[in-house]
């Protein structure tokens, strides 16, 4: 499990960060944010109350499958898929396949936000 630290900063902002940190005028410092959302409101969708419970959930229960995952929290499992395919793009998860079933590993057991 790992700590991740999400920011949030313009994309213009986040490109002169890029463009800094590869011309090596400038070197990413350790506590700096390893992923960056260009609002507050796009950070707030993936950083849910209802994705921190599916984190939680799936780092203290480990479930078998999204289907088992779903019917334990109460929601839809089309609806509990998407969630986790967001949470995957942003490193907070990973969804392993194994025949059929897909289950969710957790990934992070820390997420901390800063705002640029």
């Amino acid at each position: 499990m790992r700590k991740l630290n999400f920011g949030i900063a313009s994309v213009a902002e986040q490109r002169a960060r890029s463009l800094a940190i590869a011309a090596g005028t400038r070197q990413r410092a350790e506590h700096e944010p390893n992923v960056w959302f260009p609002s507050a409101t796009a950070a707030l969708r993936v950083l849910s109350d209802e994705n921190m419970a599916l984190l939680r959930f799936i780092r203290e229960e480990q479930p078998e499958s999204v289907s088992q995952l779903a019917q334990a929290m109460g929601k839809q499992a089309p609806n509990v898929s998407r969630s986790l395919h967001t949470m995957e793009l942003f490193g907070l998860i990973r969804l392993v396949k194994r025949g059929r079933t897909v289950k969710p590993e957790a990934l992070a057991d820390h997420v901390s936000l800063d705002f640029a």
